[in-house]
């Protein structure tokens, strides 16, 4: 029988998993609404390109949004904080970014970023946050 302890490292790595689904479906929607305007306008939209470094910055950001559910699944507190630190930062920067895409996109980007990734990554800083204190205050680390 799996005891809550042990069930509480995978809790938060689920918890940390769903706002980088969110991000991964919300640049998904907002590719297909950039083809959808490019191709209504007739090429008149300037096309995005991508330079190697910036490839290469959207790559380790996107691959990073691994590390906060790997890392509550460490369970120590270094990594516990480093969780919370790492996380939340990925998904303000994730927010933010959403945000001003949908500004600049359209509107219904920007709700679609704050149900995908800011409701998730709000959770799941509260849980991670929780989590840290009841394990200082219960004496585990």
């Amino acid at each position: 029988m799996i005891t809550a302890s042990e069930r509480r490292p995978a809790e938060l790595a689920v918890a940390w998993l769903v706002p980088a689904v969110g991000a991964t479906i919300f640049v998904a929607i907002q590719t297909f609404s950039y083809i959808n305007a490019y191709v209504a306008s007739s090429g008149a939209i300037e096309a995005i390109t991508f330079d190697p470094g910036t490839l290469l910055g959207i790559s380790i950001y996107v691959g990073a949004c691994v590390l906060p559910p790997l890392l509550a699944l460490n369970g120590r507190r270094l990594s516990d904080w480093a969780m919370i630190v790492l996380g939340g930062l990925l998904f303000l920067m994730s927010t933010l970014g959403g945000i001003f895409d949908g500004l600049r996109d359209g509107t219904h980007l920007v709700l679609l970023e704050l149900l995908a990734v800011t409701l998730p990554g709000a959770v799941a800083t509260l849980i991670s946050w929780r989590h840290i204190r009841s394990n200082s205050t219960s004496g585990r680390y």
